[in-house]
């Protein structure tokens, strides 16, 4: 009998910072600490991760953080994520301070200059899973592409507890294409928060039948003779776009990283007492009442 892989728990920290920020924020409940700083963000964050780390089991837990607005991306197309609001000014002094609140409380937390979230935990997972059970959890439908036979997505839905859990299995179910096949349906519909417009007048629909039938955007290029007048106008119309869309779409997933120091540091060994003395130097009272409720 074959023993179940141990799991690893990978969030994006920066997606459960923003979401409990203005999930409270609209309330104009700031959470401010003794400094005056707020921490509506840092404490949701935290007490998520918290139900997350107990209703998974799991002794490992690594959090990814995007590391300044600049990525390779950019490189590629000035414009990517160019149309983002720029965050409130009672969230910029979260940013900081929640990554230091994590890594007091032992969590192992990773950003990579260059990369982006999604690219640090596509690479963890492809490197992981071999010897983990991986369980990703995001509000970026972008990871799907991800997955696999030991790589789990938790898109988050509502509150801490709602997710809309994927496997490998569940997708190709659902969709009737290949995870990795997923980028090339992002490329063609593009993606208006991302800033990549794919091809203009596809919509994701459109664009899974066509991956769906013809498996790839290149198989689709030596087909389009099969296509409708109106598509085949569409894609020729939008060449350019569609091959900038394919590359900006795709989770890369060789980010650089230590993989050995990341085994070490993965591992919880904070004790509770130590953990309720980082909340109570930053004043997260929200979070304290929180923790010890679910674990008593």
């Amino acid at each position: 009998m074959v023993e179940p892989k141990e799991k690893v728990l990978i969030i994006d920290g920066m997606a459960l910072l923003f979401r409990h920020f203005f999930a409270t924020s609209i309330n104009k409940h700031f959470m401010p600490n003794q400094d005056g700083i707020p921490t509506n963000g840092i404490q949701g964050f935290l007490r998520h991760t918290f139900y997350l780390i107990k209703e998974t089991n799991t002794p490992n837990v690594i959090i990814t953080w995007d590391k300044g607005q600049y990525t390779f991306r950019n490189d590629l197309h000035e414009d990517y994520k160019a149309n983002r609001k720029a965050p409130p000014s009672e969230l910029i002094p979260q940013f900081d301070l929640v990554q230091k609140i994590s890594e007091e409380i032992g969590f192992c937390n990773i950003g990579v200059e260059g990369y982006e979230a999604d690219d640090v935990i596509g690479s963890l997972a492809k490197y992981l899973s071999y010897d983990f059970q991986v369980i990703a959890v995001s509000g970026d439908k972008d990871l799907l592409q991800i997955l696999d036979k030991d790589i789990e997505l938790w898109l988050i839905k509502k509150g801490f507890t709602e997710y809309n859990i994927y496997n490998k299995e569940r997708f190709i179910q659902e969709y009737n294409i290949q995870p990795n096949q997923f980028v090339d349906v992002k490329a063609l519909m593009g993606d208006t928060s991302d800033g990549y417009k794919g091809v203009s007048g596809i919509g994701e629909k459109t664009a899974l039948k066509l991956i769906q039938t013809h498996h790839s955007i290149s198989n689709l290029l030596e087909n389009l003779e099969s296509l409708t007048k109106g598509q085949k106008q569409k894609i020729e119309d939008d060449m350019d776009s569609l091959t900038l869309s394919n590359k900006l779409a795709k989770i890369y997933t060789e980010v650089p990283l230590v993989i050995n120091d990341i085994l070490k540091d993965m591992r919880l060994t904070q004790t509770e007492q130590q953990l309720i003395e980082v909340l109570d130097a930053h004043t997260l009272t929200i979070t304290k009442k929180y923790y010890q409720s679910l674990y008593q």
